[in-house]
């Protein structure tokens, strides 16, 4: 498959691939969506995604989906603009944002920022939280970002960047998270269970700029709450 960008960042002596993904929830905070396209080597609208793209004057390289949510002036506008269009059947067992997180790791994403993906509807936000556990994205460095509000999984170990007083959630899913350590918030852990049901990591504090979070075993859903815009996402 021919990449739709090349790779224009460099971190840690090798060049990192950023995606960007615009899906059909809530609309995006402008700033920050606008300068994580601005990084951005892809841009993938997720069908109706293209309109959150488009009113930030943003042309998305690739148009992924069934394209139900996607109106004919809005098709037109962005077949104008020279976006190119990947539509599936609408009866498929992938919804449209698992496809545009596999089409953005196929093509090489080494980090991926998820714009759009809360709303109104339960199941389809708890259906897009859940994708960041999906065994193809293992490796990537995943995030949706609402707002003030992102929200990453943790598999092993990571870090959580942000300034003193963000509030910090750490939320087990797919079972009990074993072996749970963290350093740098107000109510540590040493190598204790969080349990799936039970919510006891929801609503820690973040006490400087960084804090590490290690799992044993299990995987964490981490929710930071960041006090003003989050800035973490330039660097």
């Amino acid at each position: 498959m021919v990449k739709e960008a090349e790779p224009s960042r460099w971190q840690g002596g090798s060049f990192v691939m950023r995606a960007v993904l615009f899906v059909n929830g809530d609309p995006p905070e402008p700033t920050t969506a606008s300068r994580l396209a601005r990084t951005a080597d892809l841009v993938v609208a997720v069908d109706g995604g293209s309109r959150h793209a488009l009113s930030l004057n943003i042309v998305p390289h690739v148009v992924i989906g069934d394209l139900d949510s996607l109106e004919p002036d809005l098709r037109v506008r962005l077949v104008e603009a020279g976006a190119r269009f990947l539509p599936y059947p609408t009866e498929k067992d992938e919804t449209d944002l698992e496809l545009a997180l596999l089409y953005a790791s196929e093509q090489g994403a080494d980090e991926i920022f998820i714009l759009g993906a809360l709303g109104k509807r339960i199941d389809q936000t708890l259906a897009n939280l859940l994708l960041l556990a999906h065994p193809t994205l293992t490796g990537i460095q995943v995030r949706i970002v609402a707002g003030r509000q992102e929200a990453f999984l943790i598999r092993d170990e990571a870090s959580i960047t942000g300034h003193p007083g963000d509030t910090v959630s750490l939320i087990p899913i797919g079972g009990d998270a074993h072996g749970v350590t963290t350093e740098g918030l107000k109510w540590t852990l040493a190598d204790e269970t969080l349990r799936l049901g039970p919510a006891r990591g929801v609503s820690n504090v973040l006490l400087g700029r960084e804090a590490r979070v290690y799992v044993r075993e299990g995987l964490l859903l981490c929710v930071v709450i960041h006090q003003s815009q989050i800035e973490e996402a330039e660097k």
